[in-house]
């Protein structure tokens, strides 16, 4: 049986699948980024733990990592507005990813352009996916 975190990430993983760009989860970022765009769903770190003791509680504000990634010669900006816009979309469309979690909010990307010899350039960033939720046992 996967720990709540897990099912945590995968919930959010399935809720992202939808959107134009594919989905990776914890794959390293391929040789070509498909028009569309890439994002790789990165686990984070789920931080220090609020607890309480009765009944023993640990309330984490997990932060995940997604990876958005665009190329292209021209109309890279708009296409990186876009997919950031739909995720936020998707995100907004349920905040507790089923009752999963108590909220999931995503903090605003700081993107950079990157150019490549010889090819398109990219634009990426990293959002910072916060999940908020508790469990009674930090590795179940």
């Amino acid at each position: 049986m996967p720990s709540k975190r897990e099912t945590i990430l995968a919930a959010l993983h399935a809720r992202l699948l939808n959107l134009a760009a594919p989905v990776l989860r914890g794959e390293v970022l391929p040789e070509r980024v498909p028009a569309t765009g890439l994002i790789i769903l990165r686990d984070g770190k789920p931080g220090e733990p609020e607890v309480t003791l009765s009944p023993l509680t640990h309330f984490y504000e997990h932060r995940a990592e997604l990876e958005v990634v665009i190329q292209a010669g021209t109309g890279r900006d708009a296409l990186f507005d876009a997919l950031t816009a739909s995720i936020g979309s998707a995100l907004a469309a349920d905040r507790t990813l089923g009752g999963l979690c108590d909220w999931v909010e995503a903090e605003a990307p700081e993107p950079v352009d990157l150019p490549i010899e010889g090819a398109a350039a990219l634009k990426a960033a990293v959002i910072i996916i916060v999940l908020h939720y508790a469990t009674s046992d930090p590795l179940i």
